[in-house]
C-alpha cells in the first residue's frame, strides 16, 4: 500500500518524540546517510530511525502500524554487493540498528556469545582480546565494520571452523510487525542457558523463519564460537593447467570427506580473481570490448606468478592433527597440484621480513604477497581485517579507499554486485558453470572473476563479483543485466544463489511459488499491512 506524505510526517513526529530528534533523519539527510549502494541503485530514502535502545522498538513498530508506514531494518547497513543499507521497496523508512551494539552475555566456558544487531566483527574481536578469551570471531571478507547478526540472518559463510554462521546460532529474539515480542520456546520453558546451548528448542522450529524473511526485527542472537586451536594453517597450491580443474575437484571432495573438522574448507580461485586481488587494474591496456585480452591475462599471470587456478584451504587442530592432515592433502593432490605450501602466521611474518631484503620489483611483489598471506592467516584465525575488501575497489577510478578510515565501498563509489550460486561438487558440473559464467560476464563487459568455496564435501558456493565503474550509468546497467542473466541462465543449468541482491528479490515470487504461498499466509497473519521489510525475498 502507498504511504501518504501526511502519514509519513505524522509517524516521523511520533518517532522523534519517542527516540529524540537527533535519532530521526528525514528527506535529504536520510538519503545522504543511507541512499548509496554498490549495486548502482540510487534512491531517495524518506526517513531513517537510529535505534540505540531495543526496548523502544515495540513502540516504533506500533507507530508504523498506526500510520501504515513501511520500515526496513538493517544491522549496520554494510551488506556490500547485495544492497548495502537500501530497502527492497524504496518507500521504506530505514531502521538502523547499528547503535544497538551491546554484548549481552558471554559464556567463557562454552564459548557462546549473546549480542545485539550492531555488534561488529571488530567489536567482538576487541572484546575477546581484552578479556583473554581463547575463541575465534566468525569472520568474513566483508571487513571488521560489518554486523555478526546481519551476516548470520543472511545465512552467510566465513572462513573459521564454523563456516555456516546461522548453523552456529542457537537462540534469538525478535520484535514483530505489531510490536509484540518473539522468544524461542526453549528460552521460555527451559531458561536462557538451555536456549543458548541447544539450537532446535522444543516444538516446531520457528527461529529460522527470521532468516531472509522480514517477518521480524531480530534484536538479539546467541551464537557458538569456535575455540582457538593449537595450530591454524593455510594451504596454498596452484593448478598449472586449466584442464586440471576436474581432477582437482575430485581430490578436494575426497579430502573434505576424509578430514572433516580439521580441514574447514578448500577453495579454488581462477586467475582473473587472483589478479584482481594482486595486480592494479590495467585500464590502459584493455581490448576493444573493454576487457582484459587473454594475452594480457597470460602476461600478468607470468609476471605475478599466478597459474590458471589457485587453491586456498584452512586447517585447524593440534600440531599432530594438522601435520597428519598435511600429509593426507599432499598425497591426495599429488600429480594435480603444484607449488603446495602450508603456512602458519609465524611463517607468513617471516616471509614479510625476508621480502624486505630483496631489492627492486621482485622484493616489492614478494612483500605484497607476504602481507596478503599474513592478513589472510589472521582472517582464518578469527581476527577480522580488510584483506578481502580491496577487491571491491579494483575497477573504482576513485582509488583504493584506504585513506585512514575503514573502507566503505558504498561511500567510496565502488561498483559491486555479488552473484553467489550453489554449485554441486561434481567436476563436469563445475566445468559447465565456469563456461557459463565466462560467456555471460564477457557478453556484458564484466571480467570473469570466480571462486569456488566449499560448503561441504558435496557442494560449492561460488562467488562472482561483478565489478564496474559506478560513475557510468551504462556500466551500472550492464552489471545489472549481467546479474539478471546469470541468475536466469544459471537456474536453467541447475545453479541458483543462496542469497540475492535487492534488485533480484521481486522476481523470486515467480520462481518459488509453492514456498511463497506458505510465506504469504504467515505474513498475512503476522503483518497484514505488509509494513515490515516489504518485498524482502519475495
Amino acid at each position: 500500500m502507498e504511504t501518504t506524505h501526511t502519514a509519513l510526517e505524522a509517524a516521523v513526529a511520533e518517532w522523534r518524540a519517542l527516540l529524540g530528534h537527533e535519532h530521526v533523519l528525514s528527506g535529504a539527510a536520510a538519503t545522504a546517510a543511507y541512499g548509496r549502494d554498490t549495486t548502482g541503485i540510487e534512491r531517495s530514502v524518506p526517513a531513517a530511525l537510529r535505534i540505540v535502545d531495543g526496548a523502544k522498538l515495540p513502540e516504533v513498530m506500533r507507530i508504523a502500524q498506526r500510520h501504515r508506514v513501511p520500515v526496513y531494518p538493517v544491522s549496520t547497513g554494510r551488506n556490500w554487493g547485495y544492497g548495502s543499507a537500501l530497502a527492497v521497496n524504496g518507500a521504506c523508512v530505514i531502521l538502523d540498528l547499528s547503535g544497538m551494539n551491546r554484548i549481552l552475555h558471554f559464556d567463557e566456558e562454552m564459548g557462546v556469545v549473546t549480542l545485539e544487531p550492531g555488534v561488529t566483527q571488530g567489536e567482538l574481536a576487541a572484546y575477546l582480546d581484552s578479556h583473554g578469551y581463547p575463541f575465534m570471531v566468525p569472520t568474513t571478507g566483508a571487513g571488521p565494520e560489518c554486523s555478526l547478526l546481519g551476516n548470520a540472518l543472511e545465512r552467510g559463510y566465513g572462513v573459521t571452523p564454523y563456516t555456516d554462521h546461522f548453523a552456529a546460532v542457537t537462540d534469538l529474539e525478535a520484535v514483530l510487525a505489531d510490536g509484540s515480542r518473539y522468544r524461542t520456546a526453549m528460552r521460555e520453558a527451559g531458561g536462557e542457558e538451555l536456549a543458548r546451548l541447544f539450537k532446535w528448542g522444543i516444538g516446531a522450529y520457528s527461529a529460522g523463519l527470521f532468516t531472509q524473511s522480514g517477518l521480524g526485527v531480530v534484536t538479539r542472537m546467541s551464537i557458538v564460537l569456535a575455540r582457538r586451536p593449537e595450530v591454524v594453517k593455510v594451504c596454498l597450491f596452484s593448478l598449472k593447467d586449466d584442464a586440471l580443474l576436474e581432477p582437482a575437484i575430485e581430490r578436494i571432495r575426497a579430502i573434505l570427506g576424509k578430514l572433516p573438522g580439521t580441514v574447514a574448507g578448500l577453495n579454488l580461485m581462477n586467475r582473473h580473481r587472483v589478479l584482481a586481488m594482486s595486480a592494479p587494474y590495467p585500464a590502459d591496456r584493455l581490448g576493444p570490448d573493454g576487457l582484459m585480452p587473454p594475452a594480457l591475462v597470460e602476461e600478468l599471470g607470468r609476471q605475478y606468478q599466478i597459474f590458471p587456478w589457485t587453491g586456498f584451504g584452512t586447517l585447524y587442530g593440534t600440531r599432530r592433527m594438522v601435520a597428519a592432515a598435511q600429509k593426507e592433502i599432499r598425497a591426495a593432490l599429488k600429480g594435480v597440484a603444484s607449488r603446495m605450501l602450508f603456512l602458519s602466521q609465524d611463517n607468513a611474518n617471516t616471509l614479510r621480513q625476508l621480502a624486505g631484503w630483496l631489492p627492486g620489483a621482485a622484493g616489492q611483489r614478494l612483500a605484497s604477497t607476504a602481507a596478503t598471506l599474513a592478513r589472510s592467516l589472521e582472517l582464518a584465525g578469527g581476527r577480522p581485517n580488510e584483506t578481502a575488501l580491496p577487491l571491491a575497489y579494483w575497477r573504482n577510478p576513485n582509488g583504493s579507499g584506504d585513506g585512514g578510515q575503514p573502507r566503505n565501498p558504498a561511500r567510496d563509489g565502488c561498483g559491486l554486485i555479488w552473484y553467489a550460486p550453489l554449485v554441486p561438487m561434481r567436476p563436469q558440473r563445475a566445468r559447465a558453470y565456469v563456461e557459463m559464467v565466462g560467456a555471460i560476464t564477457r557478453k556484458h563487459g564484466m571480467e570473469p572473476l570466480l571462486t569456488f568455496t566449499s560448503l561441504s564435501d558435496k557442494l560449492f558456493d561460488s562467488t562472482v563479483p561483478l565489478l564496474f565503474d559506478r560513475n557510468s550509468p551504462v556500466a551500472a546497467e550492464a552489471a545489472q543485466a549481467c546479474y539478471r542473466e546469470l541468475i536466469l541462465r544459471g537456474r536453467e543449468q541447475g545453479f541458483f544463489p543462496y542469497r540475492v541482491a535487492i534488485s533480484a528479490m521481486p522476481e523470486l515470487a515467480a520462481l518459488t511459488q509453492d514456498s511463497q504461498r506458505l510465506h504469504e499466509r504467515l505474513r498475512r497473519e503476522l503483518d497484514p499491512y505488509d509494513l515490515l521489510a516489504p518485498g524482502r525475498y519475495r
